[in-house]
């Protein structure tokens, strides 16, 4: 059994990502912990630290699951990707932990106070905000998970003033209002939008990835980028602010209605 104080122990969000590749492909090949374990020749208990991001395993150990699983090297380029970290991905260093926990998180929430959630951007409204090819692609790979099969279930909440700040040109907000409400239509996706005002306690933008064992990971967006965290008492008061704004929150049918309304007040 695990004990308290290591339930306790704060895990990289990295690890937690490699973690969570590795359970779902042991997962798929049909296999246990304790049969996968036989088949690498280690304890099972091992196994159990890797896909609970408590340990970086080695990288020939990685090769021998590969194998193991027939993953045809998939999860070594995971172990790799994982050990580059910055120098192999493009997300700036404050978020580089991040995204690879979302594109496997079983639950994705999320509160945006002056732009459209990057998930939800198109093309050339995420363009005009990231005119660097690499950071527009970024984006582009992180909406992968909307045709993940299944989804994750995808819950954010958006300021009303999001509607109304010009990004690009009219044509440019009008096609990504119009995108908003055909995602808003898609199992497993809601958006609601909070009306202007204050909200105690609510300060800045935020992001919170639920892993499928229920591990929770928290970015939240700084003055100089950002940070993540998986500290306890961070995620419970990052969770309790988004049950506010949900309550205070347009509902998803009364937000379609507001934005096509914006569509058509100010865009067109």
């Amino acid at each position: 059994m695990t004990s308290t104080s290591e339930n306790r122990m704060p895990v990289d969000p990295e690890l937690l990502g490699f973690a969570n590749e590795f359970k779902r492909r042991r997962e798929a090949a049909g296999l246990n912990q304790a049969q996968l374990a036989r088949l690498v020749s280690v304890q099972r208990s091992y196994i159990s630290h890797v896909e609970r991001g408590r340990t970086k395993c080695r990288r020939d150990f990685t090769m021998r699951v590969d194998r193991a699983l027939n993953a045809n090297g998939e999860l070594v380029e995971s172990w790799d990707e994982l050990v580059e970290k910055i120098k192999s991905t493009k997300y700036p260093t404050y978020f580089v932990n991040y995204p690879k926990v979302e594109a496997s998180s079983a639950l994705l929430r999320g509160y945006q106070t002056m732009l459209v959630d990057g998930l939800f951007q198109t093309e050339a409204y995420a363009r005009f905000l990231l005119p660097h090819e690499e950071d527009f692609q970024s984006r582009m790979r992180r909406q992968e998970v909307l045709k993940r099969i299944p989804p994750p279930v995808i819950s954010v909440v958006m300021d009303e003033s999001v509607l109304y700040r010009e990004v690009d040109c009219p044509k440019t907000m009008r096609d990504q209002l119009e995108y908003l409400i055909e995602l808003s239509h898609r199992d497993r996706i809601n958006i609601q939008i909070a009306p202007m005002g204050y909200y105690r306690g609510i300060r800045t933008s935020f992001a919170i990835a639920t892993l499928p064992d229920q591990r929770q990971i928290v970015y939240t967006q700084k003055a100089y980028g950002g940070e993540t965290t998986t500290k306890p008492l961070e995620v419970e008061l990052t969770v309790e602010s988004f049950v506010t704004l949900q309550a205070e929150a347009h509902c998803v049918k009364e937000t379609r209605a507001l934005i096509r309304r914006v569509i058509d007040e100010r865009w067109t």
